[in-house]
């Protein structure tokens, strides 16, 4: 307010926010894209293992995408959000460190378990950026947290390379307790600024006036101008994006063993090539989180969209024309350098499109429709597999090239639906009017 002085954010909380972010990639990297795919691929073999992954993931997303709107709407509430990314996390550091100690199907439910609370945490965590910056440096601190984040994605297949081959258990439990412990000082040291009106978080009459505020918020497009197509658009990107993600180590290991490496080697080789993407994707962070303060976030993730295209296009003609493993090397650093782009603009990007006091609830649809992508995704590239690989015949590596440019598809829509949203500034008082 005019008058008012300026708050004053303590360094040691934007650090602390930043190293949860460096915390939970060590969970992303090390369990959904590297080592639990490769624990399926052990348990169920080379030809089941995309679409048993598949399954388990849609399971696990699907769980989380239908209450992310509630949990969005209950944080709101509450007059703290910090205690529902304290319990998140821990649910799925215990559930993590529990991984393979037992029969597989134990595994897969702890699995879809841990997964559905990181999910969650980080729709607590996304909605804690305005604690933490300021209307003019709110892409640098974003950028700054994928940045330092995708660090921690070296910790997690540096974890992963050290460990004796198939040693899976004593992996899972490293990175649960890794997790947690650079989580704490977020716990500790953001403080917010707490709800001036807190509201009962637990009740059917909660979950109905939730649930109204949330479809009118979607059928509201004068209130809220963008966010339905924003919504909309960020399905077909995060879809294509996370997929990729969750799949491009079984990818690489495939395209190393048609170049002529055995099932060990070709493992070996997808680890360095997602340790060239992580490098990349720490630099994209820094620079394209100062880019969003200087262009705004819908230039720069109009920019990164582009840069996707090239590297969707890149990665099915390795698989198609069965081009040497060495092209992957650049395909991880076009990936890498647009994932810290993805991630360091549609944060502020959501932001620009939310009021303050609807935080919480916004960013559940925004994790809600990130989490239906992570549903339908996987059942997407699990379809095209099946297809090319039961009806047509194909090899596994053609199939995944073909699942790659339906991917590319996801993209192009992505950018058709999002060119009309802008990412002007909103009087909310005036629309509110």
């Amino acid at each position: 307010m005019p008058g008012s002085p300026a708050r004053v954010i303590p360094r040691r909380a934007v650090v602390s926010w930043v190293l949860y972010d460096l915390a939970n990639t060590i969970f992303s990297m090390g369990v959904v894209s590297v080592f639990f795919s490769l624990y399926v691929r052990e348990a169920v073999g080379l030809d089941r293992a995309d679409t048993t992954y598949a399954a388990i993931t849609a399971v696990s997303m699907g769980l989380i995408f239908v209450i992310s709107p509630l949990l969005g709407a209950m944080t709101d509430r509450a007059r703290r959000r910090m205690p529902f990314l304290v319990w998140s996390t821990l649910i799925c550091c215990g559930a993590t460190a529990l991984f393979a100690r037992g029969p597989f199907a134990v595994s897969v439910f702890l699995f879809i378990l841990a997964n559905a609370a990181y999910q969650a945490g980080i729709q607590f965590y996304d909605a804690l950026l305005p604690e933490v910056s300021t209307p003019d440096n709110r892409g640098r601190v974003s950028g700054i947290g994928v940045g330092v984040g995708y660090l921690g994605s070296y910790v997690a297949v540096l974890l992963g390379m050290a460990m004796p081959a198939g040693e899976r258990t004593t992996l899972f439990t490293l990175i649960a307790v890794m997790f947690l412990a650079l989580a704490i000082p977020c716990f500790l040291f953001v403080r917010e600024r707490g709800n001036p009106n807190p509201r009962p978080i637990f009740g059917w009459a909660m979950i109905r006036q939730s649930t109204r505020e949330t479809v009118a918020a979607l059928r509201s497009g004068s209130r809220f101008p963008g966010l339905l197509r924003f919504l909309v658009g960020r399905v077909f990107y995060t879809d294509a994006i996370n997929t990729v993600i969750a799949y491009m180590t079984l990818f690489t290991v495939n395209v190393a063993i048609a170049g002529g490496l055995d099932a060990a080697d070709g493992e070996a080789e997808a680890l360095r090539v997602m340790l060239s993407a992580i490098t990349c994707a720490v630099a994209g962070g820094l620079l394209w989180g100062r880019l969003v303060d200087h262009v705004g976030p819908k230039r720069t993730l109009t920019v990164v969209l582009l840069l996707w295209v090239a590297t969707f296009s890149l990665a099915a003609a390795v698989g198609l024309f069965r081009m040497p493993v060495v092209f992957l090397y650049l395909v991880a650093a076009m990936a890498g350098v647009a994932l810290g782009g993805i991630w360091s603009a549609d944060r502020p990007y959501m932001l620009r499109l939310a009021p303050p006091d609807r935080i919480g609830e916004f960013y559940g649809l925004y994790g809600m429709v990130g989490r239906f992508s992570a549903v339908s995704g996987p059942i997407l590239w699990g379809v095209v597999l099946y297809v090319s690989l039961e009806w047509l015949g194909l090899p596994v590596l053609t199939g995944q090239s073909l699942a790659i440019l339906t991917l590319l598809l996801m993209i192009l829509a992505s950018m058709f639906i999002l060119r009309k949203v802008t990412d002007e500034h909103r009087d909310w008082s005036a629309l509110a009017r």
